[in-house]
């Protein structure tokens, strides 16, 4: 078993008994951050760049120096029921990618959705290849999600329905509308809230096989780093069962922190003799980097994980080298934007972090106005 090397640039921290701790480098820091592609492709469009907020894919695909054309992506909701662009020709096969991997598989992905459908001795993946097919029928040009909401519920059953609150109407379940949507052939226009849906141009139906960098556990493995089926589990939202089912057999074990997890055998060597990784980002609250389930790794202090990960109102994270040390809240006036950076250490911040301001003042096409208070 593989024993991961400490950080050589990274100094010691101290345990509760007093002794020096060094952690090692973050296991996803390379494959997600260093050389991730020629300038126009990325890493992380392996496994989607979600796109949720102001900061969401395009931030994180410019802090990995990718500029490829919008027409070359392809926005869809798919894993979790987020939205994420993927390469535009890969669309087929993605699709197959995120698809239930069963029928247990699929109830569990949809949620409450799935006692309706069972009681009514509907199979949930029936019920998914029903709605797509009505969406498909639907939306012949680009449709707001509202309209087709609308239409939808017209057309289903209800055991494909559920009163909903908020939207004082009956509709089809959430999930159950957002994991059909692929399957039917149909993408996000980028930008628009609420969505507007429309098909996929050449669509023909999901690919018949998945190629391995697309598989989402082998792609959480390489670049969420070594992971328990647990975590890649939760990462996909299936069940612990089908994701060990589909385990990969290239692994080995490599011991992270004292705790044993799984690797790729062709990254145990980076692995076990990192690339020390420079400078700071400013990651969005979404970023692929966060969204690991092995959160105590890769912020070991309760205060600060309760900092960043926060169900309303997520922060992004400063990211200095490998470690991530702070969380950081935009503060936008008109075209001017602050932030308000907060480092769980209580110390400065790291160098580097107001060039980073300035670079994401840029993206948002504003003017970087400098620090405020939390």
């Amino acid at each position: 078993m593989a024993l991961l090397k400490p950080c050589p640039r990274r100094g010691a921290r101290w345990s509760h008994a007093g002794h020096p701790r060094r952690r090692p480098p973050s296991p996803r820091a390379r494959p997600q951050l260093d050389g991730s592609g020629p300038g126009d492709d990325a890493s992380i469009l392996d496994l989607g760049a979600q796109d949720t907020g102001p900061d969401g894919a395009a931030w994180a695909l410019a802090l990995r120096g990718c500029t490829v054309p919008a027409e070359e992506l392809v926005l869809a909701w798919t894993l979790r029921g987020a939205p994420h662009f993927y390469r535009r020709a890969e669309g087929a096969h993605v699709a197959a990618a995120v698809a239930p991997l069963s029928e247990a598989d699929a109830a569990k992905r949809v949620f409450d959705a799935s006692k309706p459908l069972r009681e009514a001795g509907i199979p949930v993946l029936d019920a998914l290849d029903r709605v797509a097919a009505e969406m498909r029928d639907i939306v012949t040009e680009p449709t707001g999600k509202g309209d087709l909401s609308s239409a939808l519920t017209e057309r289903l059953d209800a055991p494909y329905l559920r009163w909903c609150r908020p939207c004082q109407a009956t509709h089809s379940y959430e999930q159950t509308f957002r994991l059909s949507a692929l399957r039917a052939g149909l993408e996000l226009e980028p930008g628009t809230s609420p969505p507007v849906l429309h098909r996929i141009p050449g669509w023909r139906g999901p690919a018949r096989s998945v190629p391995a960098h697309l598989d989402p556990v082998r792609a959480a493995l390489r670049l969420l780093g070594p992971s328990t089926p647990q975590q890649v589990a939760a990462y996909v939202d299936a069940p612990v069962k089908e994701i060990r089912a589909h385990w990969p057999e290239d692994v080995e074990p490599v011991e992270v922190e004292g705790t044993t997890l799984d690797a790729l055998a062709d990254d145990v060597a980076a692995l076990r003799d990192p690339v020390p990784v420079d400078g700071v980002l400013l990651l969005g609250p979404f970023d692929l980097f966060l969204q690991g389930r092995d959160r105590e790794l890769v912020v070991p202090d309760p205060a600060a994980r309760k900092d960043l990960w926060r169900v309303l109102g997520r922060p992004g994270g400063v990211l200095a080298g490998h470690e991530v040390v702070g969380s950081w809240r935009p503060r936008s006036s008109g075209r001017k934007l602050r932030l308000a950076v907060t480092m769980w250490s209580g110390g400065d911040m790291p160098d580097g972090v107001a060039e980073q301001g300035e670079r994401l003042a840029a993206h948002r096409g504003q003017a970087f106005d400098g620090f405020v208070d939390g």
